[in-house]
Protein backbone atom coordinates (compact mmCIF):
# COMPACT_ATOMS: atom_id res chain seq x y z
CA UNK A 1 0.00 0.00 0.00
CA UNK A 2 1.34 3.64 -0.55
CA UNK A 3 1.75 6.19 1.71
CA UNK A 4 -0.23 8.51 0.16
CA UNK A 5 -3.35 5.87 0.60
CA UNK A 6 -2.59 4.25 3.55
CA UNK A 7 -4.58 6.93 5.69
CA UNK A 8 -7.91 6.29 3.00
CA UNK A 9 -8.07 2.58 3.26
CA UNK A 10 -7.73 2.55 6.75
CA UNK A 11 -10.22 4.81 7.88
CA UNK A 12 -12.26 2.71 5.14
CA UNK A 13 -12.85 -0.11 7.83
CA UNK A 14 -15.62 0.69 10.37
CA UNK A 15 -13.67 -0.91 13.14
CA UNK A 16 -11.14 1.17 12.68
CA UNK A 17 -13.18 3.87 12.79
CA UNK A 18 -14.03 2.71 16.21
CA UNK A 19 -10.72 2.70 17.21
CA UNK A 20 -9.96 6.17 16.10
CA UNK A 21 -13.32 7.36 17.65
CA UNK A 22 -12.12 5.63 20.84
CA UNK A 23 -8.64 7.12 21.23
CA UNK A 24 -9.86 10.86 20.35
CA UNK A 25 -12.88 10.68 23.21
CA UNK A 26 -10.39 8.76 25.81
CA UNK A 27 -6.81 9.74 24.77
CA UNK A 28 -4.07 6.83 25.22
CA UNK A 29 -4.99 3.43 25.49
CA UNK A 30 -3.55 -0.06 25.68
CA UNK A 31 -4.35 -2.71 23.28
CA UNK A 32 -6.24 -4.44 26.33
CA UNK A 33 -7.97 -1.37 26.90
CA UNK A 34 -9.56 -1.24 23.43
CA UNK A 35 -10.36 -4.95 23.51
CA UNK A 36 -12.34 -4.40 26.67
CA UNK A 37 -14.18 -1.32 25.20
CA UNK A 38 -14.73 -3.19 22.05
CA UNK A 39 -15.85 -6.24 23.14
CA UNK A 40 -16.86 -7.78 19.53
CA UNK A 41 -13.67 -7.10 18.35
CA UNK A 42 -11.24 -9.71 18.96
CA UNK A 43 -7.48 -9.24 20.46
CA UNK A 44 -6.27 -10.90 17.42
CA UNK A 45 -8.15 -8.22 15.33
CA UNK A 46 -7.52 -5.53 17.24
CA UNK A 47 -3.65 -5.84 17.08
CA UNK A 48 -4.38 -5.63 13.46
CA UNK A 49 -6.55 -2.42 13.19
CA UNK A 50 -3.67 -1.07 15.53
CA UNK A 51 -1.01 -2.40 13.02
CA UNK A 52 -2.92 -0.61 9.96
CA UNK A 53 -3.36 2.50 11.75
CA UNK A 54 0.23 2.68 12.80
CA UNK A 55 1.41 1.99 9.37
CA UNK A 56 -1.14 4.87 8.08
CA UNK A 57 0.39 7.00 10.62
CA UNK A 58 -3.46 7.69 12.16
CA UNK A 59 -1.46 6.20 15.71
CA UNK A 60 1.44 6.54 17.35
CA UNK A 61 2.75 3.69 19.55
CA UNK A 62 4.09 4.68 22.47
CA UNK A 63 6.14 2.14 24.89
CA UNK A 64 4.65 1.37 28.49
CA UNK A 65 6.47 -1.24 30.05
CA UNK A 66 6.02 -4.49 28.12
CA UNK A 67 3.07 -2.91 26.53
CA UNK A 68 2.49 -0.29 24.19
CA UNK A 69 -0.03 2.43 25.07
CA UNK A 70 -1.53 4.05 21.07
CA UNK A 71 -2.91 7.54 20.69
CA UNK A 72 -4.75 9.41 18.12
CA UNK A 73 -2.58 11.37 15.36
CA UNK A 74 -4.67 13.87 14.12
CA UNK A 75 -1.98 15.67 12.38
CA UNK A 76 -2.29 12.56 9.83
CA UNK A 77 -6.18 13.42 9.27
CA UNK A 78 -5.49 16.42 8.06
CA UNK A 79 -5.01 15.46 4.65
CA UNK A 80 -7.94 13.20 4.32
CA UNK A 81 -10.10 16.69 5.88
CA UNK A 82 -7.90 18.60 3.22
CA UNK A 83 -9.79 16.35 0.81
CA UNK A 84 -13.35 15.99 1.47
CA UNK A 85 -13.39 20.19 1.90
CA UNK A 86 -13.38 19.77 -1.64
CA UNK A 87 -17.15 17.96 -1.74
CA UNK A 88 -18.61 20.37 0.86
CA UNK A 89 -20.00 22.26 -1.53
CA UNK A 90 -21.79 19.64 -3.19
CA UNK A 91 -23.12 18.70 0.00
CA UNK A 92 -24.31 22.31 0.82
CA UNK A 93 -26.25 21.93 -2.65
CA UNK A 94 -27.79 18.84 -2.26
CA UNK A 95 -28.93 19.87 1.55
CA UNK A 96 -30.19 22.85 0.02
CA UNK A 97 -32.60 20.78 -2.94
CA UNK A 98 -33.52 18.50 0.09
CA UNK A 99 -34.85 21.60 1.98
CA UNK A 100 -36.40 22.61 -0.75
CA UNK A 101 -38.38 19.68 -1.10
CA UNK A 102 -39.26 18.99 2.13
CA UNK A 103 -41.29 22.63 2.46
CA UNK A 104 -42.56 22.49 -1.12
CA UNK A 105 -43.88 18.97 0.36
CA UNK A 106 -44.88 20.92 3.82
CA UNK A 107 -46.71 23.33 2.15
CA UNK A 108 -48.45 20.50 -0.73
CA UNK A 109 -49.73 18.97 2.80
CA UNK A 110 -50.43 21.48 4.88
CA UNK A 111 -52.87 23.44 1.56
CA UNK A 112 -54.71 20.11 1.46
CA UNK A 113 -55.72 19.82 5.17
Amino acid sequence: MRIKEAPYRAIADGNRRMILDLLRKEGSLRAGDIVARLSHISQPAVSKHLRILREARLVQAQPDGRERRYQLNATALRQVAEWLQHYEPLWDERLATLKQLAEKNAGETGASA
